[in-house]
């Protein structure tokens, strides 16, 4: 069996709050490989969105480490972080997070560009053929809030996909997405995974969740495997 891709091993964070210290991940020890596909599931404030923010190093954990690839996010200074996570990692973020001031397929340019990924010539091509893929190609030329939020939704995957990343890290990517778009946004996912890629997402879609080969449920801090399946061996 290869090497896991994505490593955590005694992960945990706390938070300061008014009431003292919140313990959010107790302990988290995760092993992914290339190629699989596993979802998160678990209560709302659960800390999903937070593990996955360790993951990614949009945040730091109080202790222990994140290895994703042979990189040590918790070890690496940030700036040099930005670069290697723009080209390596692919984030669907809960609230979109695009740049309001431009185009959704100049949004879907812009990380190429500044990963500097794909032939400049043909970077707005391959945005366009993401959008297509996404169904939403007639919205290219439109700023993002004159879309609709399932629009958005499928805007953000889309630039989360762009580069080819190896790690795919979705937060609730399907949310706002009707059962059509969903079934679309699935089966991409589980391509890119059949290709080698590594794909988390977490959901409360229950339909989704049936057919995603590897579930995790985070309770208490506590991460625990509740369904073990399909791992490829890339």
């Amino acid at each position: 069996m290869t090497s896991p891709f994505v490593i955590t091993r005694n992960l945990v964070k706390h938070y300061d709050t008014p009431n003292g210290e919140l313990e959010v991940l107790r302990g988290i020890d995760l092993e992914l490989r290339r190629g699989d596909f596993a979802a998160i599931v678990g209560p709302s404030g659960a800390g999903k969105t937070t593990l996955l923010n360790m993951i990614t190093a949009v945040d730091k954990p109080t202790r222990g480490e994140v290895i994703v690839g042979d990189k040590s996010v918790v070890q690496t200074p940030q700036p040099q972080l930005t670069k290697w996570r723009a080209k390596n990692i692919g984030i669907v973020f809960q609230f979109f997070q695009l740049l309001p001031t431009i185009s959704v397929v100049d949004n879907i340019v812009f990380p190429m560009d500044y990963a500097n990924v794909h032939k400049p010539a043909q970077r707005r091509d391959y945005a366009l053929s993401w959008l297509a893929r996404l169904g939403i190609e007639d919205q290219a030329e439109k700023r993002p809030d004159m879309l609709s939020g399932g629009q958005q939704q499928r805007t953000a995957i889309a630039r989360a996909l762009a580069n080819n990343p190896p790690l795919i890290i979705g937060d609730e990517p399907t949310a706002n997405l009707d059962r059509m778009s969903t079934e679309n946004v699935f089966n991409i996912f589980q391509e890119l995974a059949d290709q080698g890629a590594t794909v988390v997402i977490t959901t409360y879609d229950r339909d989704i969740v049936a057919n995603i080969p590897i579930v995790y449920e985070l309770q208490d801090g506590k991460l625990k495997e509740i369904k073990s399946g399909k791992r490829m061996l890339v």
